[in-house]
């Protein structure tokens, strides 16, 4: 089935036509239908309702579900970045460029073509967000979907297709609640990938409450969720494209993805969660492992504290970027001052030598003095040079000229021929010499 093509939800930036688009867009949160103050996992569940209601592969022939999924993943794109959403609440659509988008892709929805273009950026560095399938979404939403019994402290290594998920069921007593849980999967084969955790609905279905992607740490990939009982941090990288523009805002707002998970504690009973394979050709090899935080005391206490000096570092951040804002405009204008001061000073004292040269009745030297004003001094010494030489060339006479030619022309002249008619005749009587070409050389 067609779905949409990649990088249509880019819109125009420049003159009345991106005027023209932003007057026609609606309100993301209209879009959504959420309020202003809605929290992010209202926003994602709010999408994830939408996608499936107007995704492509349900609604191949109807074009206004097409634009309506395209809003709604416009709207998204918005509102799940602090960023973006806040320069949108300060000053509508005009203060977001369009060419900075991050789109989030259905890869299940995108042709070969498509899929080969996503590939390539992405192996470029352009950061191009994909979402679980709808299919995949859908069929969870209906409880259609196989599901493996996983166990406490046991870990499972298998391969996932592309775009497809792997269902596995955890069940923790109240105790082992209160201890708190971590689910982590890692790829030694740097598979990409999603860790989902999906909550049971009345109907027997599960809906996807969260959802890690995968990331690259040393030579693996991994991702984990931390169920610890006090507010655990996820971290999202910057658009490395636009760390590439700009390093100094990159560096500054680098800890701006550190951002609170929904979910800090489980309850007893029964959990879910899928291991999503989100490479964009092959399938996806993984090790998933879910344990009981009881025997990793330490490391919790460990994670609490490193958690809270980044999150004090952050706000020291933003106080450092205006105090380092303010020098570097200051060095930079001091840099330009140096070389404006520089400059001066050289052609003062170039006129300083040009002054004292003057002081002389010899008319070569004043002409030469003059000649040489506002040059250095080893430009003029350099034509000093050049005229002694010529005066030199200019001081033999005609005679002494001739007489020199007549001598070349006595007996060496006589002499030479016969050297250079036997060096060419022995540069082209090498001929008969022959080569055994079955020799090596």
């Amino acid at each position: 089935m067609a779905g949409p093509k990649f990088g249509s939800f880019k819109s125009e930036t420049k003159g009345d036509s991106a005027a023209g688009a932003a007057a026609q867009r609606r309100d993301p949160y209209e879009v959504l239908g959420v309020g202003r103050n809605a929290t992010e996992q209202e926003i994602k569940s709010a999408f994830r309702r939408m996608a499936l209601k107007y995704h492509p592969d349900k609604n191949a022939d109807d074009p206004v579900a097409s634009e309506k999924f395209q809003e709604a993943t416009f709207s998204y794109n918005i509102l799940s970045d602090p960023d973006k959403r806040r320069q949108y609440d300060s000053s509508g659509f005009e203060a977001i460029e369009a060419d900075s988008h991050e789109l989030e892709l259905d890869l299940s929805s995108l042709n070969t073509v498509n899929t080969m273009f996503a590939a390539l950026f992405s192996k470029l560095g352009v950061p191009i967000k994909t979402t679980v399938s709808a299919t995949v979404l859908e069929e969870a939403l209906n409880g259609s979907v196989e599901i493996a019994q996983l166990h406490l402290g046991k870990s499972v290594c298998k391969k996932v297709e592309k775009q497809s998920a792997h269902f596995y069921s955890v069940d923790i007593t109240e105790e082992e609640a209160k201890l708190g849980l971590v689910c982590r999967v890692s790829s030694t084969a740097k598979s990409k990938f999603k860790l989902l955790y999906f909550e049971p609905e009345e109907n027997g279905g599960l809906s996807l409450a969260l959802q890690e992607d995968s990331a690259k740490t040393g030579k693996v990939t991994s991702a984990g969720m931390f169920f610890l009982g006090f507010p655990v941090y996820r971290f999202e990288h910057n658009n490395s494209a636009a760390a590439a523009k700009d390093p100094d805002s990159a560096f500054f707002k680098r800890l701006d993805g550190f951002q609170p998970c929904e979910v800090n504690e489980l309850k007893e009973g029964t959990h879910y969660f899928a291991v999503y394979g989100d490479n964009f050709f092959k399938s996806a090899t993984y090790t998933l492992e879910v344990v009981c935080a009881e025997p990793f005391s330490n490391e919790k206490e460990k994670l609490r504290s490193v958690e809270a000096k980044i999150l004090a570092k952050r706000s020291e951040l933003s106080k450092f970027e205006s105090e380092y804002r303010e020098v570097l405009a200051k060095f930079t204008e001091m840099t330009s001052r140096y070389a404006q001061e520089m400059q001066t000073i050289d052609e003062l004292l170039n006129e300083r030598n040009a002054i004292h040269a003057s002081y002389t009745n010899s008319p070569t030297l004043k002409r030469s003095s003059s000649d040489s004003k506002g040059k250095t001094s080893s430009k003029g010494s350099k034509s000093d040079d050049d005229q002694s030489v010529r005066k030199d060339k200019k001081s033999k006479s005609p005679t002494t000229m001739e007489a020199s030619a007549s001598d070349e022309e006595g007996p060496n002249k006589k002499e030479k021929k016969p050297k250079e008619r036997l060096r060419r005749k022995r540069w082209f009587n090498i001929h008969h010499l022959k080569v055994d070409k079955r020799r090596p050389c």
